[in-house]
């Protein structure tokens, strides 16, 4: 049977887009030091996202543009990111984190999968070195926010940025109101 594991990164995000993978593992290959990726630092993350692309692994990825958050809000961006994967993504089950409900019976939510099952927890770490890698970029263009370091999430650093130069277009802007009002 074939499963694919799916994880988004960046929902919490002030800015930056909503990034989501899709793995299925080679069953011949075990990938060392796959966990949670929030257990592991960026320089870990990095080399097992190398090692799961390098064992065979199937990998998916989807975006969703801070331009379609901000038009659809980002319950829409996270249902629809997991839609457009399953559609790109052929596996006989899929099992995504979180609680999200579909209808579909090869679909099946587990809350803290990227925690306890290592398809969900290589779709994390794909989709985190993957959002991070745009994050970087976008920071040689916005420096100001500290993108290489926050990644878009609401730091202090990162909402005094927005206090003292405002938003860019790769802002969440009804994220941004909420953060600014604190």
């Amino acid at each position: 049977m074939k499963i694919a594991g799916l994880d988004e990164v960046g929902r919490g995000a002030l800015a930056g887009p909503l990034i989501a993978a899709a793995v299925s593992l080679n069953p011949k290959q075990q990938i060392p030091n796959l966990k949670d990726s929030k257990k592991l630092s960026q320089k870990q993350r990095e080399r097992v996202a190398k090692l799961i692309y390098e064992s065979g692994a199937l990998v998916m990825i989807e975006t969703i543009s801070v331009n379609l958050i901000n038009k659809r809000g980002i319950g829409w961006a996270n249902k629809e990111i997991f839609k457009r994967l399953i559609k790109k993504t052929d596996a006989d089950k899929y099992i995504i984190d979180g609680n999200l409900k579909f209808k579909n019976k090869k679909i099946k939510s587990v809350v803290k999968a990227d925690n306890t099952r290592k398809c969900v927890m290589a779709a994390a770490i794909v989709a985190k070195v993957y959002r991070d890698e745009q994050m970087k970029m976008l920071h040689e263009r916005y420096k100001v926010y500290g993108w290489d370091k926050n990644k878009g999430y609401g730091t202090s650093t990162h909402i005094k940025a927005l206090k003292t130069y405002g938003i860019s277009k790769h802002h969440r802007s009804l994220f941004i109101r909420t953060a600014l009002t604190k």
